[in-house]
């Protein structure tokens, strides 16, 4: 072994071992709630411009699966700003959601491809934590981006999960005179669906004159979410809304509320913000949903990612946005250019 690499080694052993000890001096991150956090809008104003990336600045995205239009959406959002500042990138993702071996492996196998800076948005709170480990030891910066969020992470970019069942409740609270509720969550265990779970449930049992009769995870599929809805419409036939928390989930429940002859009695809301839900917002099927703007989300945690690269010592969450979308205000956020989308949030 030459003087040359075994310095090389020892520098990156040390390195690996202060970026183990300084993780383990973190909290477990609960997104929601993390003091050390700022607002999307907020990074130039703080952190002055994006500085230019080196040539060569290569990032890597692993995503939970491109079957979901989402994700697809967030990784157009990484590649909008990659493009804009001529960094190389990759996005991948396992076939489906409920991949979780197969997506650790792609991201084990985009640490050896030598990135300098990974976004992961992981199936499951756990599923990869090793990769996060493995990257830490070599000094790679990882930004976890929606919505599944690992404990032991550094920085977190996207928006408050618990919100999103908020939002939805309140509409509820605002708009009717109570009766009875279910909702259809996502994946048992992942950090979103629990918060957006919670938010609606919460919010909903603090008012008067609401129940919630059921609660049940349909993993985030559609065809999942169908039966579960077609079956508690059977069980509480004066139902009169559904929170699901993403679009798809959604989408399948407004088809089983569609088969049981129940479409003006029964109010349905999901979570995401697809075009497929804006589409069924507009035919007057979907009630509303809850949009936190991919496209915008992916351009701000590459922003995010590459300030990392740049050495910026950002705080732990960068929070970004999200708008209740219903057929009062939809034209208002149906924009495909972020520029005039970021300039609608901002006016709020």
């Amino acid at each position: 072994m030459t003087a040359k690499l075994k310095t090389l080694l020892m520098a990156g052993t040390v390195l690996g071992m202060a970026n183990v000890a300084m993780a383990q001096d973190l909290a477990p991150l609960n997104s929601d709630e993390e003091p050390d956090r700022m607002e999307w809008s907020e990074l130039d104003a703080r952190f002055g411009e994006l500085p230019a990336p080196e040539a060569g600045t290569a990032v890597g995205g692993v995503s939970k699966t491109l079957t979901n239009e989402y994700w697809r959406s967030l990784g157009e959002g990484y590649e909008n700003l990659a493009q804009e500042y001529d960094v190389k990138f990759a996005y991948q993702a396992a076939p489906s959601e409920g991949d979780q071996l197969g997506q650790l492996s792609i991201a084990e196998n985009m640490i050896l491809q030598g990135y300098d800076a990974l976004l992961f948005s992981p199936q499951t709170d756990n599923n990869l934590q090793p990769a996060l480990e493995t990257a830490r030891a070599q000094g790679i910066p990882v930004l976890n981006v929606n919505d599944a969020v690992i404990p032991s992470v550094e920085h977190y970019v996207g928006n408050v999960q618990r919100d999103n069942g908020v939002r939805v409740a309140q509409w509820f609270i605002d708009n009717t005179e109570g009766g009875k509720l279910a909702v259809i969550e996502g994946q048992p265990g992942v950090f979103a669906a629990g918060q957006r779970t919670d938010g609606f449930t919460s919010t909903i049992e603090e008012a008067e004159g609401f129940e919630v009769v059921a609660s049940v995870p349909a993993n985030w599929s559609r065809e999942q979410a169908y039966d579960a809805a077609s079956t508690i419409l059977q069980q509480h036939p004066d139902l009169i809304g559904f929170y699901a928390n993403n679009d798809g989930m959604a989408l399948g429940v407004v088809e089983a509320v569609k088969n049981a002859g129940l479409q003006e009695q029964v109010a349905v809301f999901g979570t995401d913000g697809i075009s497929d839900a804006y589409a069924s917002i507009r035919a007057g099927d979907l009630t509303g949903t809850v949009d936190s703007f991919p496209v915008l989300t992916g351009e701000v945690a590459m922003e995010v990612a590459l300030r990392l690269v740049a050495g910026q010592d950002l705080p732990r969450v960068v929070a970004t946005p999200q708008a209740l979308i219903t057929a009062d205000n939809i034209e208002q956020y149906a924009v495909e250019d972020t520029a005039a989308l970021r300039d609608t949030l901002l006016a709020q």
